[in-house]
């Protein structure tokens, strides 16, 4: 998964689906350092479910509804007396009479780094979904170290403040100042939570779940995953398989990939869709006349980003805006299509007259990182499994990579370079997902999604059995159930497993289908 996309919380028009980053196993052989905790325990009984609860208040001025609480998890789960840290929930409670009601709906919308809170009274107020609101809890929660959520990771504040080195290196002196600002990063974050770092990890933070699920005094869990979300579902359901009721997967991780070589199948989708938006920009031609064919738009799109090589656009609010916050805006583009008309008209003015407004507008709204969702991505994916420790290995795969996929190449090279140096070594390999005596989990997949491509939602189909995929054919955008407008050929599913149990009957890997959302229209 990559990177997060504007937060979707209640209040903000566009759906925002956050994104996690990827990997493949080691292929050098690691250095001696710390390894990834072991985590032990098999998570707390309903008997203890009063021990340590949640405490909520109101904490929305004028809507009682929205309630926000607090509670403390062990650092350590080999250790659960010892340190503790402390997680952030808010709940949107349930409105229909206690009889009818189903219990505590928990979500996790991705990154890892994208925080959960925000999110209950967003899907509480989602088209479609208002049975699913009276009758569930819902509650959102920030994972160890993300948002408000304590402590907080950071690794260096000021990251993301300056102008960042072209992603695509033209030397080997220019790749060096890449490589050591990745090296500067991995030892910062070791020098600021050294002692937290071996405990972020995908396993921490499913036991966290568990927790969480003990202190609202549930027997078991109904869980809503988006995205790296579906990763801590699949850990989650491997580790308590009895302690799954429902599950819902939308646009699911491939567990076998984690997490190199999951960012590697990234690049080849993420070229897809970008060409997709090239063709879609050059039949509005008349608008934007960037081009009357894909090969021509891309040569547009091509001579905006080097000419910010040389002429970044001034911002005197922030980073100024070279090739690589461009390439972090357009990014956007590839999870939803819904910002590709705001993405063109962007490069069209700019093209046309020199205009920045449009381009810092989107910069702002699209392509902003956030170092604490930075900071926790790599803490998470550079400690679950192992990485290459060699960055030859990593020149050379990206060099491949390049050849035939070159727009987000480098750019995810770099996203994740601090995992060559990083202090914690994770295990060899993924953990195998899969356990006996799971329910039935529905799943929602689009073929086209770029952060986590079709082929591997279905390995993670093939380990999950009980599974059920509804597949959304021709699907672009990642996320399908909360899109803006909604699909409600997905949502039906959605609600109609949530509310009941029932799933496609359909055999296969490929249980049910539903079309597409069309491609966005410029209003312009």
């Amino acid at each position: 998964m990559r990177r997060v996309l504007a937060a979707g919380a209640a209040g903000v028009a566009a759906v925002a689906i956050a994104v996690a980053g990827c990997t493949h196993g080691s292929q050098s052989s690691p250095k001696a350092g710390k390894s990834a905790a072991a985590t032990g325990g098999t998570g707390l009984g309903v008997a203890e479910a009063g021990q340590g609860g949640v405490r909520w208040h109101d904490c929305t001025p004028g809507n009682a509804r929205l309630l926000c609480g607090s509670l403390q998890v062990p650092l350590d789960y080999a250790r659960p007396a010892g340190r503790k840290i402390t997680l952030a929930l808010q709940e949107v409670p349930a409105t229909a009479p206690a009889s009818k009601r189903l219990g505590v709906l928990l979500f996790n919308p991705g990154g890892p780094g994208a925080p959960g809170t925000g999110w209950p009274s967003y899907i509480a107020h989602y088209p479609g979904l208002g049975a699913v609101a009276a009758r569930y809890d819902i509650v959102g929660f920030d994972t160890r170290g993300v948002g408000a959520s304590r402590p907080e990771l950071t690794c260096d504040p000021s990251f993301f403040a300056r102008e960042r080195p072209n992603y695509i290196p033209a030397n080997a002196a220019a790749e060096q100042v890449l490589i050591d600002r990745a090296k500067m990063y991995a030892a910062d974050c070791e020098k600021r939570f050294g002692w937290l770092l071996p405990y972020m990890t995908t396993v921490n933070i499913a036991r966290d779940m568990d927790r969480i699920r003990a202190a609202l005094g549930q027997r078991q869990v109904n869980y809503f995953g988006i995205s790296y979300g579906t990763y801590i579902g699949q850990v989650y359901a491997t580790l308590f398989p009895h302690r799954v009721h429902r599950m819902v997967l939308d646009s699911t991780v491939d567990p076998a990939g984690a997490w190199y070589a999951d960012n590697i199948a990234q690049d080849y989708a993420f070229q897809g869709r970008l060409d997709a938006f090239f063709a879609w920009v050059a039949k509005y031609n008349s608008l934007y006349h960037m081009g009357t064919t894909a090969a021509q738009v891309k040569k547009s799109w091509y001579e905006v980003r080097n000419r910010l090589i040389t002429h970044p656009i001034l911002d005197p609010g922030g980073p100024n805006i070279g090739p690589s916050e461009y390439d972090d805006t357009f990014l956007q583009g590839g999870y939803l299509n819904s910002l590709w008309p705001a993405l063109a008209a962007a490069d069209a003015t700019y093209l046309r007259s020199g205009s920045t407004g449009d381009m810092l507008s989107d910069y702002r709204y699209f392509g902003v990182q956030n170092e604490n969702e930075f900071a926790v991505y790599n803490a998470v994916e550079c400690a679950d499994v192992a990485w290459p420790r060699s960055w030859a290995y990593w020149n050379s795969d990206t060099r491949k990579v390049y050849a035939k996929a070159p727009y987000l190449a480098w750019d995810n090279a770099w996203f994740n370079a601090a995992c060559a140096f990083w202090p914690v070594h994770g295990p060899a390999r993924p953990m195998r997902i899969g356990a006996p005596g799971l329910p039935g989990i529905l799943m929602l997949q689009g073929t086209l999604d770029a952060a986590t491509p079709y082929a591997g939602a279905q390995v993670a189909h093939r380990m999950l059995p009980t599974a059920r995929m509804v597949v959304v054919v021709g699907g672009g955008n990642h996320g399908q159930s909360l899109e803006d407008p909604p699909n409600t050929c997905v949502n039906g599913y959605l609600v109609r497993y949530l509310l009941t149990g029932a799933l496609p009957t359909r055999p296969g890997l490929v249980n049910a289908t539903c079309p597409a959302l069309p491609d966005p229209v410029p209003s312009g």
